[in-house]
């Protein structure tokens, strides 16, 4: 039997929770919150509706003042911790989520709130209605986040302020003018923590897919100043790279001058779905000095219109000595997975190097 997400919510996860709950919330009934936790629909309800359903069986037992809420929610959380529960861990995002659902009209017991449980379980996603009903008030308080001692907190205010981060509402006023979160960022740039310093570059990265120059900024201010910026740079560009921006490329000394490709070959001009496309192809670098080099593909999935959407794939970026050629032999699956469907038909694949696509070639799902 495969397991399913959704299936974090268990009777387990369930009777762990009511324990806690008993001995922090007043006159809590086991015997209720269980009964109306398994409605007869519960078994249909996916991974979010579940977490939905329990903040809302959850909040029969919470006080009707919110304040006095917020209170138990840090009861809540010290007993999971003393008792060794859940930190971390994803059904525990419910306590997020009941924050968002019943706070978002109290931001000063709701700020206080999502500080306390994201160094319990990532509030992440909870803090964007937040932004967006408060907007600059809102992410004023996450520059202080920015300077917390904890590294969680740190890390929400910049994770939570992404103009696009996947899977959650995007921000259009962030997306429109990021510049409110940049010193969120600069605060970050050199934090001790790598998971800070990665969601640092995530949030550049989204930048950059409406305001490349800003990050051009970024790149020119921060580079050089640690191997750590510098991977903050480079991770967070990596979208601008696979476009191929010139200011980028350039930025890294990306010239495909004197960088030659030969001998690129289909193997499988027709390729069956969840089998390989597998394809090969010769770089020499025909310079007489060291070059560096990025090289990727690109396949051109067909759509259900017909139409092609590109998507770049990196195979590897070093320097190559004056006259080194190598020859490369690479696979593409084309497997099933959820977040993308297949259509048959002709599909294209390319060759490019330092940004610039030099050949290109066609196969078939068939």
């Amino acid at each position: 039997m495969s397991y399913l997400l959704k299936d974090l919510y268990s009777p387990l996860f369930y009777d762990k929770l009511s324990s806690v709950l008993a001995k922090t919330i007043p006159a809590f009934d086991e015997q209720k919150f269980i009964r109306l936790i398994y409605v007869p629909e519960f078994d249909a309800k996916e991974l979010k509706e579940r977490m939905k359903h329990t903040t809302r069986v959850l909040n029969n037992f919470m006080p009707a003042d919110y304040a006095e809420s917020v209170k138990l929610i840090e009861k809540i959380i010290a007993q999971l911790r003393m008792e060794r529960i859940g930190e971390d861990s994803l059904p525990y995002m419910f306590i997020p989520d009941y924050i968002e659902t019943y706070g978002l009209n109290d931001f000063k017991n709701s700020v206080k709130a999502l500080e306390f449980t994201t160094q319990f379980t990532s509030c992440e996603f909870a803090v964007r209605p937040f932004i967006l009903k408060y907007e600059l008030d809102m992410i004023s308080e996450m520059q202080k986040w920015s300077k917390h001692e904890n590294h969680k907190v740190r890390r929400l205010a910049s994770e939570g302020s992404r103009p696009r981060l996947p899977w959650a509402m995007g921000i259009p006023f962030l997306k429109k003018d990021p510049s409110s979160i940049l010193p969120i960022l600069e605060n970050l740039k050199c934090d001790d923590s790598e998971y800070v310093r990665r969601s640092v570059a995530n949030s550049i990265n989204d930048i950059a897919k409406d305001h490349p120059s800003i990050v051009l900024d970024l790149a020119s201010r921060w580079s050089g100043l640690s191997k750590e910026t510098d991977a903050i740079v480079k991770h967070g560009s990596r979208t601008l790279l696979k476009q191929g921006h010139a200011e980028i490329l350039k930025h890294y000394g990306l010239d495909d001058k004197g960088i030659h490709l030969s001998d690129f070959k289909v193997l499988t001009p027709e390729v069956k779905i969840g089998a390989n496309l597998e394809f090969s192809f010769s770089i020499e670098n025909t310079n007489e000095t060291e070059q560096k080099v990025r090289l990727e593909y690109a396949i051109y999935y067909m759509k259900q219109n017909g139409q092609l959407a590109k998507k770049v794939f990196k195979v590897s970026e070093r320097p190559y000595p004056p006259g080194t050629k190598i020859n490369v032999n690479r696979k593409q699956k084309f497997v099933l997975i959820t977040t993308r469907k297949f259509y048959l038909g002709k599909h294209q694949i390319s060759i490019i190097i330092n940004g610039i696509e030099k050949d290109i070639s066609i196969f078939e799902l068939v």
